[in-house]
């Protein structure tokens, strides 16, 4: 199958957009089965009865490890499909991954959505898309550093950065929206991020709003609770990405643009695929073999 399922049709010209830098957070639901959670599950004597019935799942595990194994994070990912699955597979394989650290969405045109879920296993995805009634399109699990879906959107969603005359009140507006405009021009994949941190610059409310109102939203907003949380929005400016961090409190703590690839807090490592890989076959040996 295709990664990230959704190309958009021709002359679709609906705005994918979600939420500009500095607004509400996406909430963060995802946080329900943790890893132990997930094991504690597949104890059960339900877990045991969906494994002898559901054989598909069990062929499938180790063909993820061997992805997880040889995945790196420059490279493209790989897809396992689950859309034809029935609701016990799916019920299992829920028991399997758990539900890790980062979560998120994606809008694309035509009110469809593209729900991403990281499991307990750094690096191992689910992606699901559904249209504006909430009906299933498609339904899998991706081994990469992130899934494709959003990284292709957040090019995807791009307008030139124009900008006029700075509003009253403004300071430092101009000069930034020069640098974020050659930074973003001449960032080439695979090179390093140029991060450009606001609680460091003496910013104005105006030059907030007007920097806000310059780059766009975009189309992917992700949140990570590794480390506290995190929250990682897309703008609609190419390789702009608004990324924030915030104490138990919901004040933020460190307010940054990153310029460059997708951030690297939402995003797994070479050495979360290894250890993921390893996990999964810990989990694969113990119940299902």
């Amino acid at each position: 199958m295709k990664a990230g399922f959704w190309v958009a049709p021709e002359g679709a010209e609906e705005a994918m957009t979600i939420m500009p830098i500095g607004f509400e957070p996406l909430t963060e639901s995802g946080k329900g089965r943790t890893a132990s959670g997930a094991l504690s599950l597949l104890a059960t004597g339900k877990a045991e009865d969906l494994i002898e019935h559901c054989p598909r799942v069990a062929k499938m595990l180790p063909d993820i490890a061997v992805a997880l194994d040889v995945q790196k994070e420059n490279e493209g990912g790989r897809l396992f499909d689950l859309t034809d699955f029935s609701a016990d597979e799916i019920l299992l394989f829920e028991g399997v991954l758990g539900e890790g650290e980062v979560a998120g969405v994606v809008a694309l045109p035509d009110g469809v959505t593209a729900q991403i879920q990281e499991s307990t296993m750094a690096g191992l995805w689910r992606v699901r898309f559904t249209d504006r009634q909430e009906k299933l399109l498609a339904d899998y699990l991706e081994v990469s550093r992130l899934p494709e879906i959003a990284r292709r959107a957040a090019l995807v969603n791009n307008q030139p950065l124009i900008y006029g005359a700075p509003p009253l009140g403004a300071m430092n507006v101009m000069p930034l929206l020069k640098e974020i405009e050659s930074r973003s021009e001449a960032h080439q994949p695979g090179q390093p991020t140029h991060t450009i941190t606001f609680t460091l610059l003496p910013m104005s409310s105006e030059d907030m709003e007007f920097l806000q109102l310059c780059l766009g939203s975009g189309a992917v907003r992700l949140v990570s609770t590794g480390y506290g949380s995190c929250r990682v929005h897309s703008t609609a400016t190419k390789n702009v990405w608004s990324v924030q961090f915030f104490n138990s409190m919901d004040q933020i703590i460190l307010d940054t643009l990153e310029i460059g690839d997708a951030p690297a807090a939402a995003c797994a490592a070479d050495e979360d695929f290894r250890d993921s890989a390893q996990r999964l076959r810990e989990i694969d040996e113990a119940y299902f073999r």
